[in-house]
């Protein structure tokens, strides 16, 4: 993924495309620079926090009370999260082989999530957001996200996509643990020494995770512990990448092709706020900017904004900016239009 990320945009700079003086100026100002202290004092810092929460588990033992730690715990598994994305694109080193170090121990080691799949994926989308033929992030699945996808659902998934806006934010109480299921899943697509590395590490994972929890306390506490956790975990990254692109522009398959530029600015929605706020979002509420230059350290991305914006509006290209529950209207409102079609018309007749 590192080599994905820098690659797009050069081209995009070589291209004589709108895009090159953006990329100019942002280069000028130092923004595409690695903060590598910055990186470290991050990741020190949540690695302390994760032991410290574990610490408390152990403590506290065969308790209900341990279950009050499943939240600090989804919360810092989702700050491990941001991070393993951020090494994926090469923010946080340009040595490939550390950054792909950060990504396994952040992503397969510490979360059991599979960091080949994860970029396998991110990078499709990257290239193409919103696109529902080459975007895995809108291609069908749980969820869909245009209308004639939706026209294409029978049964229990006819059902699902007429009622996905009110069913989103609990199918991603799920999303924890598909995460997991996911990555074991992609094993099969690995090249034999990819597999067996990564592998390995998700099995250690689990092997961890569950002798923490069997040894603390209760196999029933224990099975509370696990599925409160990860669906707090859902909850927050689904949280965290929502806001991002559900709701807005998608293209047409078979339109006209859009520049780098265009293809990542209309597609994206950024979501105001404060410190909190980018905390909380990983720094992915810049979602506009990090498109444009997904190598850039996240800390340098609200330093970016005022760049991107200025260079948008004097080209007359919309650039959205909402806050967060209004993100999360828009999304929604999205998702409801999708199934529209299918809750005013008649159900299928099903032969006999």
């Amino acid at each position: 993924m590192p080599q994905a990320a820098t690659a797009a945009e050069s081209t995009a700079a070589t291209s004589g495309s709108d895009f090159a003086p953006l990329l100019r100026a942002v280069r000028e100002q130092g923004l595409l620079e690695r903060r590598t202290g910055w990186y470290a004092t991050g990741i020190a810092a949540n690695l302390l926090a994760l032991a410290a929460v574990l610490a408390g588990m152990v403590l506290i033992g065969n308790s209900w009370w341990t279950l009050a730690l499943a939240l600090p715990l989804a919360v810092l598994w989702g700050r491990t999260a941001f991070v393993g994305h951020d090494a994926g694109h090469s923010q946080i080193t340009s040595g490939r082989g550390l950054g792909r170090a950060i990504g396994l121990i952040h992503g397969n080691l510490l979360l059991g999530m599979s960091q080949a799949w994860w970029n396998d994926k991110h990078v499709r989308h990257h290239a193409n957001p919103n696109h529902i033929d080459k975007d895995p992030d809108v291609g069908v699945g749980a969820l869909v996200w245009a209308q004639k996808q939706a026209a294409q659902r029978e049964g229990f998934a006819r059902w699902l996509t007429r009622n996905q806006a009110r069913l989103f934010f609990p199918m991603l109480l799920l999303e924890g643990i598909a995460l997991k299921v996911s990555g074991f899943q992609d094993l099969r697509r690995q090249g034999a020494r990819e597999r067996i590395l990564e592998g390995a590490l998700l099995v250690a994972h689990l092997a961890g995770y569950a002798t923490l929890l069997l040894t603390t306390m209760s196999l029933g506490k224990a099975v509370a512990f696990a599925l409160l956790h990860h669906a707090i975990f859902g909850l927050h990254l689904g949280m965290a990448f929502a806001p991002n692109h559900k709701g807005m522009e998608m293209p047409d398959p078979d339109g006209e092709r859009w520049g780098h530029l265009q293809r990542q600015v209309l597609t994206s929605r950024n979501v105001r706020g404060g410190i909190l706020t980018d905390w909380f979002l990983g720094g992915l509420n810049y979602q506009i900017e990090h498109h444009l230059f997904p190598s850039m350290p996240r800390p340098h991305l609200r330093r970016a904004q005022p760049l991107v914006r200025e260079h948008c509006r004097s080209l007359g290209m919309s650039y959205a900016e909402t806050g967060l529950i209004e993100s999360y209207r828009q999304a929604l409102q999205h998702m409801h239009e999708v199934g529209e079609p299918l809750r005013s018309a008649p159900e299928p007749v099903v032969a006999a």
